[in-house]
């Protein structure tokens, strides 16, 4: 099938296309497009062709094979090459990647399976779901600063979403959603529609954050800073890193500072060290102090250690006071949460930090931290609604699936990956996109994503909650027939 795409009635983006008829061109129904698409050629999103008068799904059903992720090969569900042989209706599940579309929406989903599962007829409806409300929470395992809460994320010159509150040890951007795809311009739209299609197909993106940083980020794998390559995330905040670690430097120095953007740490002030008895050393942070030995905005967010913006630890210490236990020869080790940076100081007789090597006895406890930082990574959680109209796939009367879903008597699922469904009103939804097929999104130029959507569902209460069940078909129709577009279907193994 040739790659080229056909030419629309209209290739304005949002703008609905001519109603007149081209004799040598057949009209695509599966999004509101509606490409004019020759024989041969794709229409604009590439997922569905014109092959001898007929629209087809480029891409093949896929059919999830639980057995093959437990090291069986790949068994390819074609008509043409299948042996007949059906093995329990417990290890398959007919997915939503390839399936095709509702849309227009008042008819039954592409595919609606019944199989038996622990002696019990279920029903799977498959659609995929074109999303206009949607994007992704992306979630960079980072110390380092990558932009001030609100500020606007951008790919290339296009404002695609904003940097939202940070969590424990990573940074957080919420990227996409109606408002970018198609509340701005056109532009926006479209570049947006390509970063959230990129970023749930695990592909790399890069972004830039005003007044921020430039980070490369791609799903399950580590985040680029302005060109560098991040390895860990924190263990804690400086205040938690020394309750972990304090009894691992006691005796062996006398003072230990944690430096870290959100709380800096002191081991002789903490409670940990009050604890284990540790005495005073006369030091003074240069900072908002929280409570004993826990100290706020000791400085600006950054690249530096701790995520700070400091490249000298000692810029945050203030004058050593002798009254409160400051002598010469005192030692300080000075370290940041993933261990990243470390220094080791002594006074001299005026109560100056001197500079030397780490002392050998010192660095396991270095060691230490880093050894318990987790690997940095991206995670990407697809977000979106599965609102209004798709229901109608699922069910005559689509608030009844609504209720069906909160109430946990159907199960969601995208990709055949588990989703998480958010309690309230509606079906909105997020998933992982690392467990989910390769290449399972799509878009539409509308512009709208495309993801696949799964509702799990007794048959006894499919039936109840007015589900096109004159639709239904077995598991093995499925296979040796195919569906509306074509037969082709895949096995695959479920991503983990």
């Amino acid at each position: 099938m040739s790659d080229s795409h056909d030419s629309r009635a209209d290739t304005s983006m949002g703008e609905m296309p001519e109603t007149r008829t081209r004799p040598d061109k057949i009209r695509c129904d599966a999004c509101p497009v509606m490409c004019y698409v020759a024989e041969g050629k794709t229409g604009a999103c590439d997922r569905y062709a014109n092959e001898g008068g007929r629209i087809i799904r480029c891409d093949p059903l896929t059919v999830l094979d639980r057995r093959i992720a437990a090291g069986g090969e790949i068994r390819p569900f074609l008509k043409s090459d299948w042996d007949g042989v059906l093995v329990s209706d417990d290890d398959l599940f007919v997915s939503a990647v390839g399936a095709g579309t509702t849309y227009p929406d008042y008819k039954p989903a592409p595919f609606i399976v019944s199989r038996q599962i622990d002696g019990v007829d279920f029903v799977t409806v498959v659609t995929e779901a074109i999303y206009s409300y949607c994007g992704v929470k992306v979630k960079i395992d980072t110390d380092r600063h990558l932009g001030h809460e609100g500020a606007v994320v951008r790919a290339g010159a296009e404002a695609v979403g904003l940097v939202i509150t940070s969590e424990y040890g990573s940074q957080m951007l919420s990227l996409g959603g109606v408002d970018h795809l198609t509340g701005g311009s056109k532009a926006e739209g479209r570049v947006t529609c390509d970063v959230l299609m990129r970023l749930c197909n695990k592909e790399p993106v890069e972004l830039a954050i005003d007044d921020g940083a430039h980070v490369v980020v791609q799903a399950g794998k580590p985040p680029i800073v302005d060109g560098k390559a991040e390895h860990r995330m924190r263990v804690g905040c400086g205040s938690a890193t020394i309750g972990m670690f304090a009894s691992q430097w006691q005796g062996l120095v006398d003072e230990v500072v944690v430096v870290d953007d959100h709380i800096t740490g002191v081991v002789s002030e903490h409670q940990a060290g009050k604890v284990l008895g540790w005495p005073d050393t006369g030091i003074k942070i240069k900072g908002r102090r929280s409570t004993p030995g826990r100290y706020f905005q000791v400085a600006q967010p950054g690249l530096g250690w701790g995520g700070t913006d400091i490249d000298d630890p000692l810029t945050i210490l203030g004058e050593w006071s002798p009254k409160k236990g400051a002598v010469p020869g005192l030692s300080l080790l000075m370290v940041s949460t993933t261990g990243e940076h470390a220094a080791y100081f002594t006074l001299d007789n005026d109560l100056k930090p001197v500079e030397h090597p780490i002392p050998d006895h010192l660095r396991p406890s270095v060691e230490l931290i880093t050894e318990n930082c987790e690997p940095a990574l991206c995670t990407v959680m697809f977000t979106g609604g599965a609102g209004g109209s798709l229901r109608s796939g699922v069910t005559k009367n689509p608030v009844r699936l609504t209720q069906s879903v909160q109430a946990f008597k159907t199960h969601v699922s995208c990709g055949g990956a588990p989703a998480w469904v958010w309690p309230g009103g509606g079906i909105t939804l997020m998933v992982d996109v690392m467990q989910m097929p390769d290449g399972c999104f799509g878009y539409v130029p509308t512009p709208a994503i495309v993801a696949p959507l799964e509702f799990t569902v007794p048959r006894a209460d499919y039936q109840a909650l007015g589900g096109h069940d004159e639709a239904v078909r077995a598991l093995r129709d499925v296979l040796e027939h195919g569906g509306e577009y074509g037969d082709a279907v895949r096995a695959v193994p479920r991503s983990r």
